[in-house]
């Protein structure tokens, strides 16, 4: 198993509606738009992250995005593929569709912003909350 955490914040305009994408970003900022995004000033975007994630999701297999936020804890599960490219320096899109860019953690998720526990997204529309995200990849 390979395990990476992640460490990132709420923001006031948190608001998770998007149906088909989850997003975590390193920008300190997050507007209105930004539907997707669940926490903000992140430790680490997809550039960032542990050569053998990056290769067991080009292989295909099987991710578990912990999110932990005091003792609120939510799931995602998701695929990787060999399209994944890994070349953003801001953030991290998991999507519920196939759909490929340099963005793009995992694809095919069980969950997108908008199915993701909704008492989580009310502490993360605090700015001072502290998020855990745990990127769980089994060899």
């Amino acid at each position: 198993m390979i395990k990476e955490t992640i460490v990132c914040y709420g923001h006031e305009n948190v608001k998770a509606t998007h149906r088909s994408t989850l997003e975590i970003t390193k920008e300190s900022y997050l507007t209105p738009r930004g539907d997707c995004i669940i926490c903000i000033k992140a430790n680490k975007a997809l550039k960032d992250l542990d050569e053998r994630i990056k290769e067991a999701l080009k292989q295909g297999k099987k991710i578990k995005i912990r999110i932990i936020v005091d003792e609120i804890v939510d799931e995602v599960e998701a695929l990787g593929d060999s399209r994944l490219s890994f070349e953003s320096e801001l953030s991290m899109v998991i999507r519920k569709s196939d759909y490929v860019d340099g963005r793009t953690l995992a694809i095919k998720a069980s969950k997108a912003a908008k199915d993701i526990k909704r008492e989580l997204i009310e502490k993360l529309k605090n700015p001072e909350q502290k998020a855990i995200v745990e990127l769980i990849v089994e060899e």
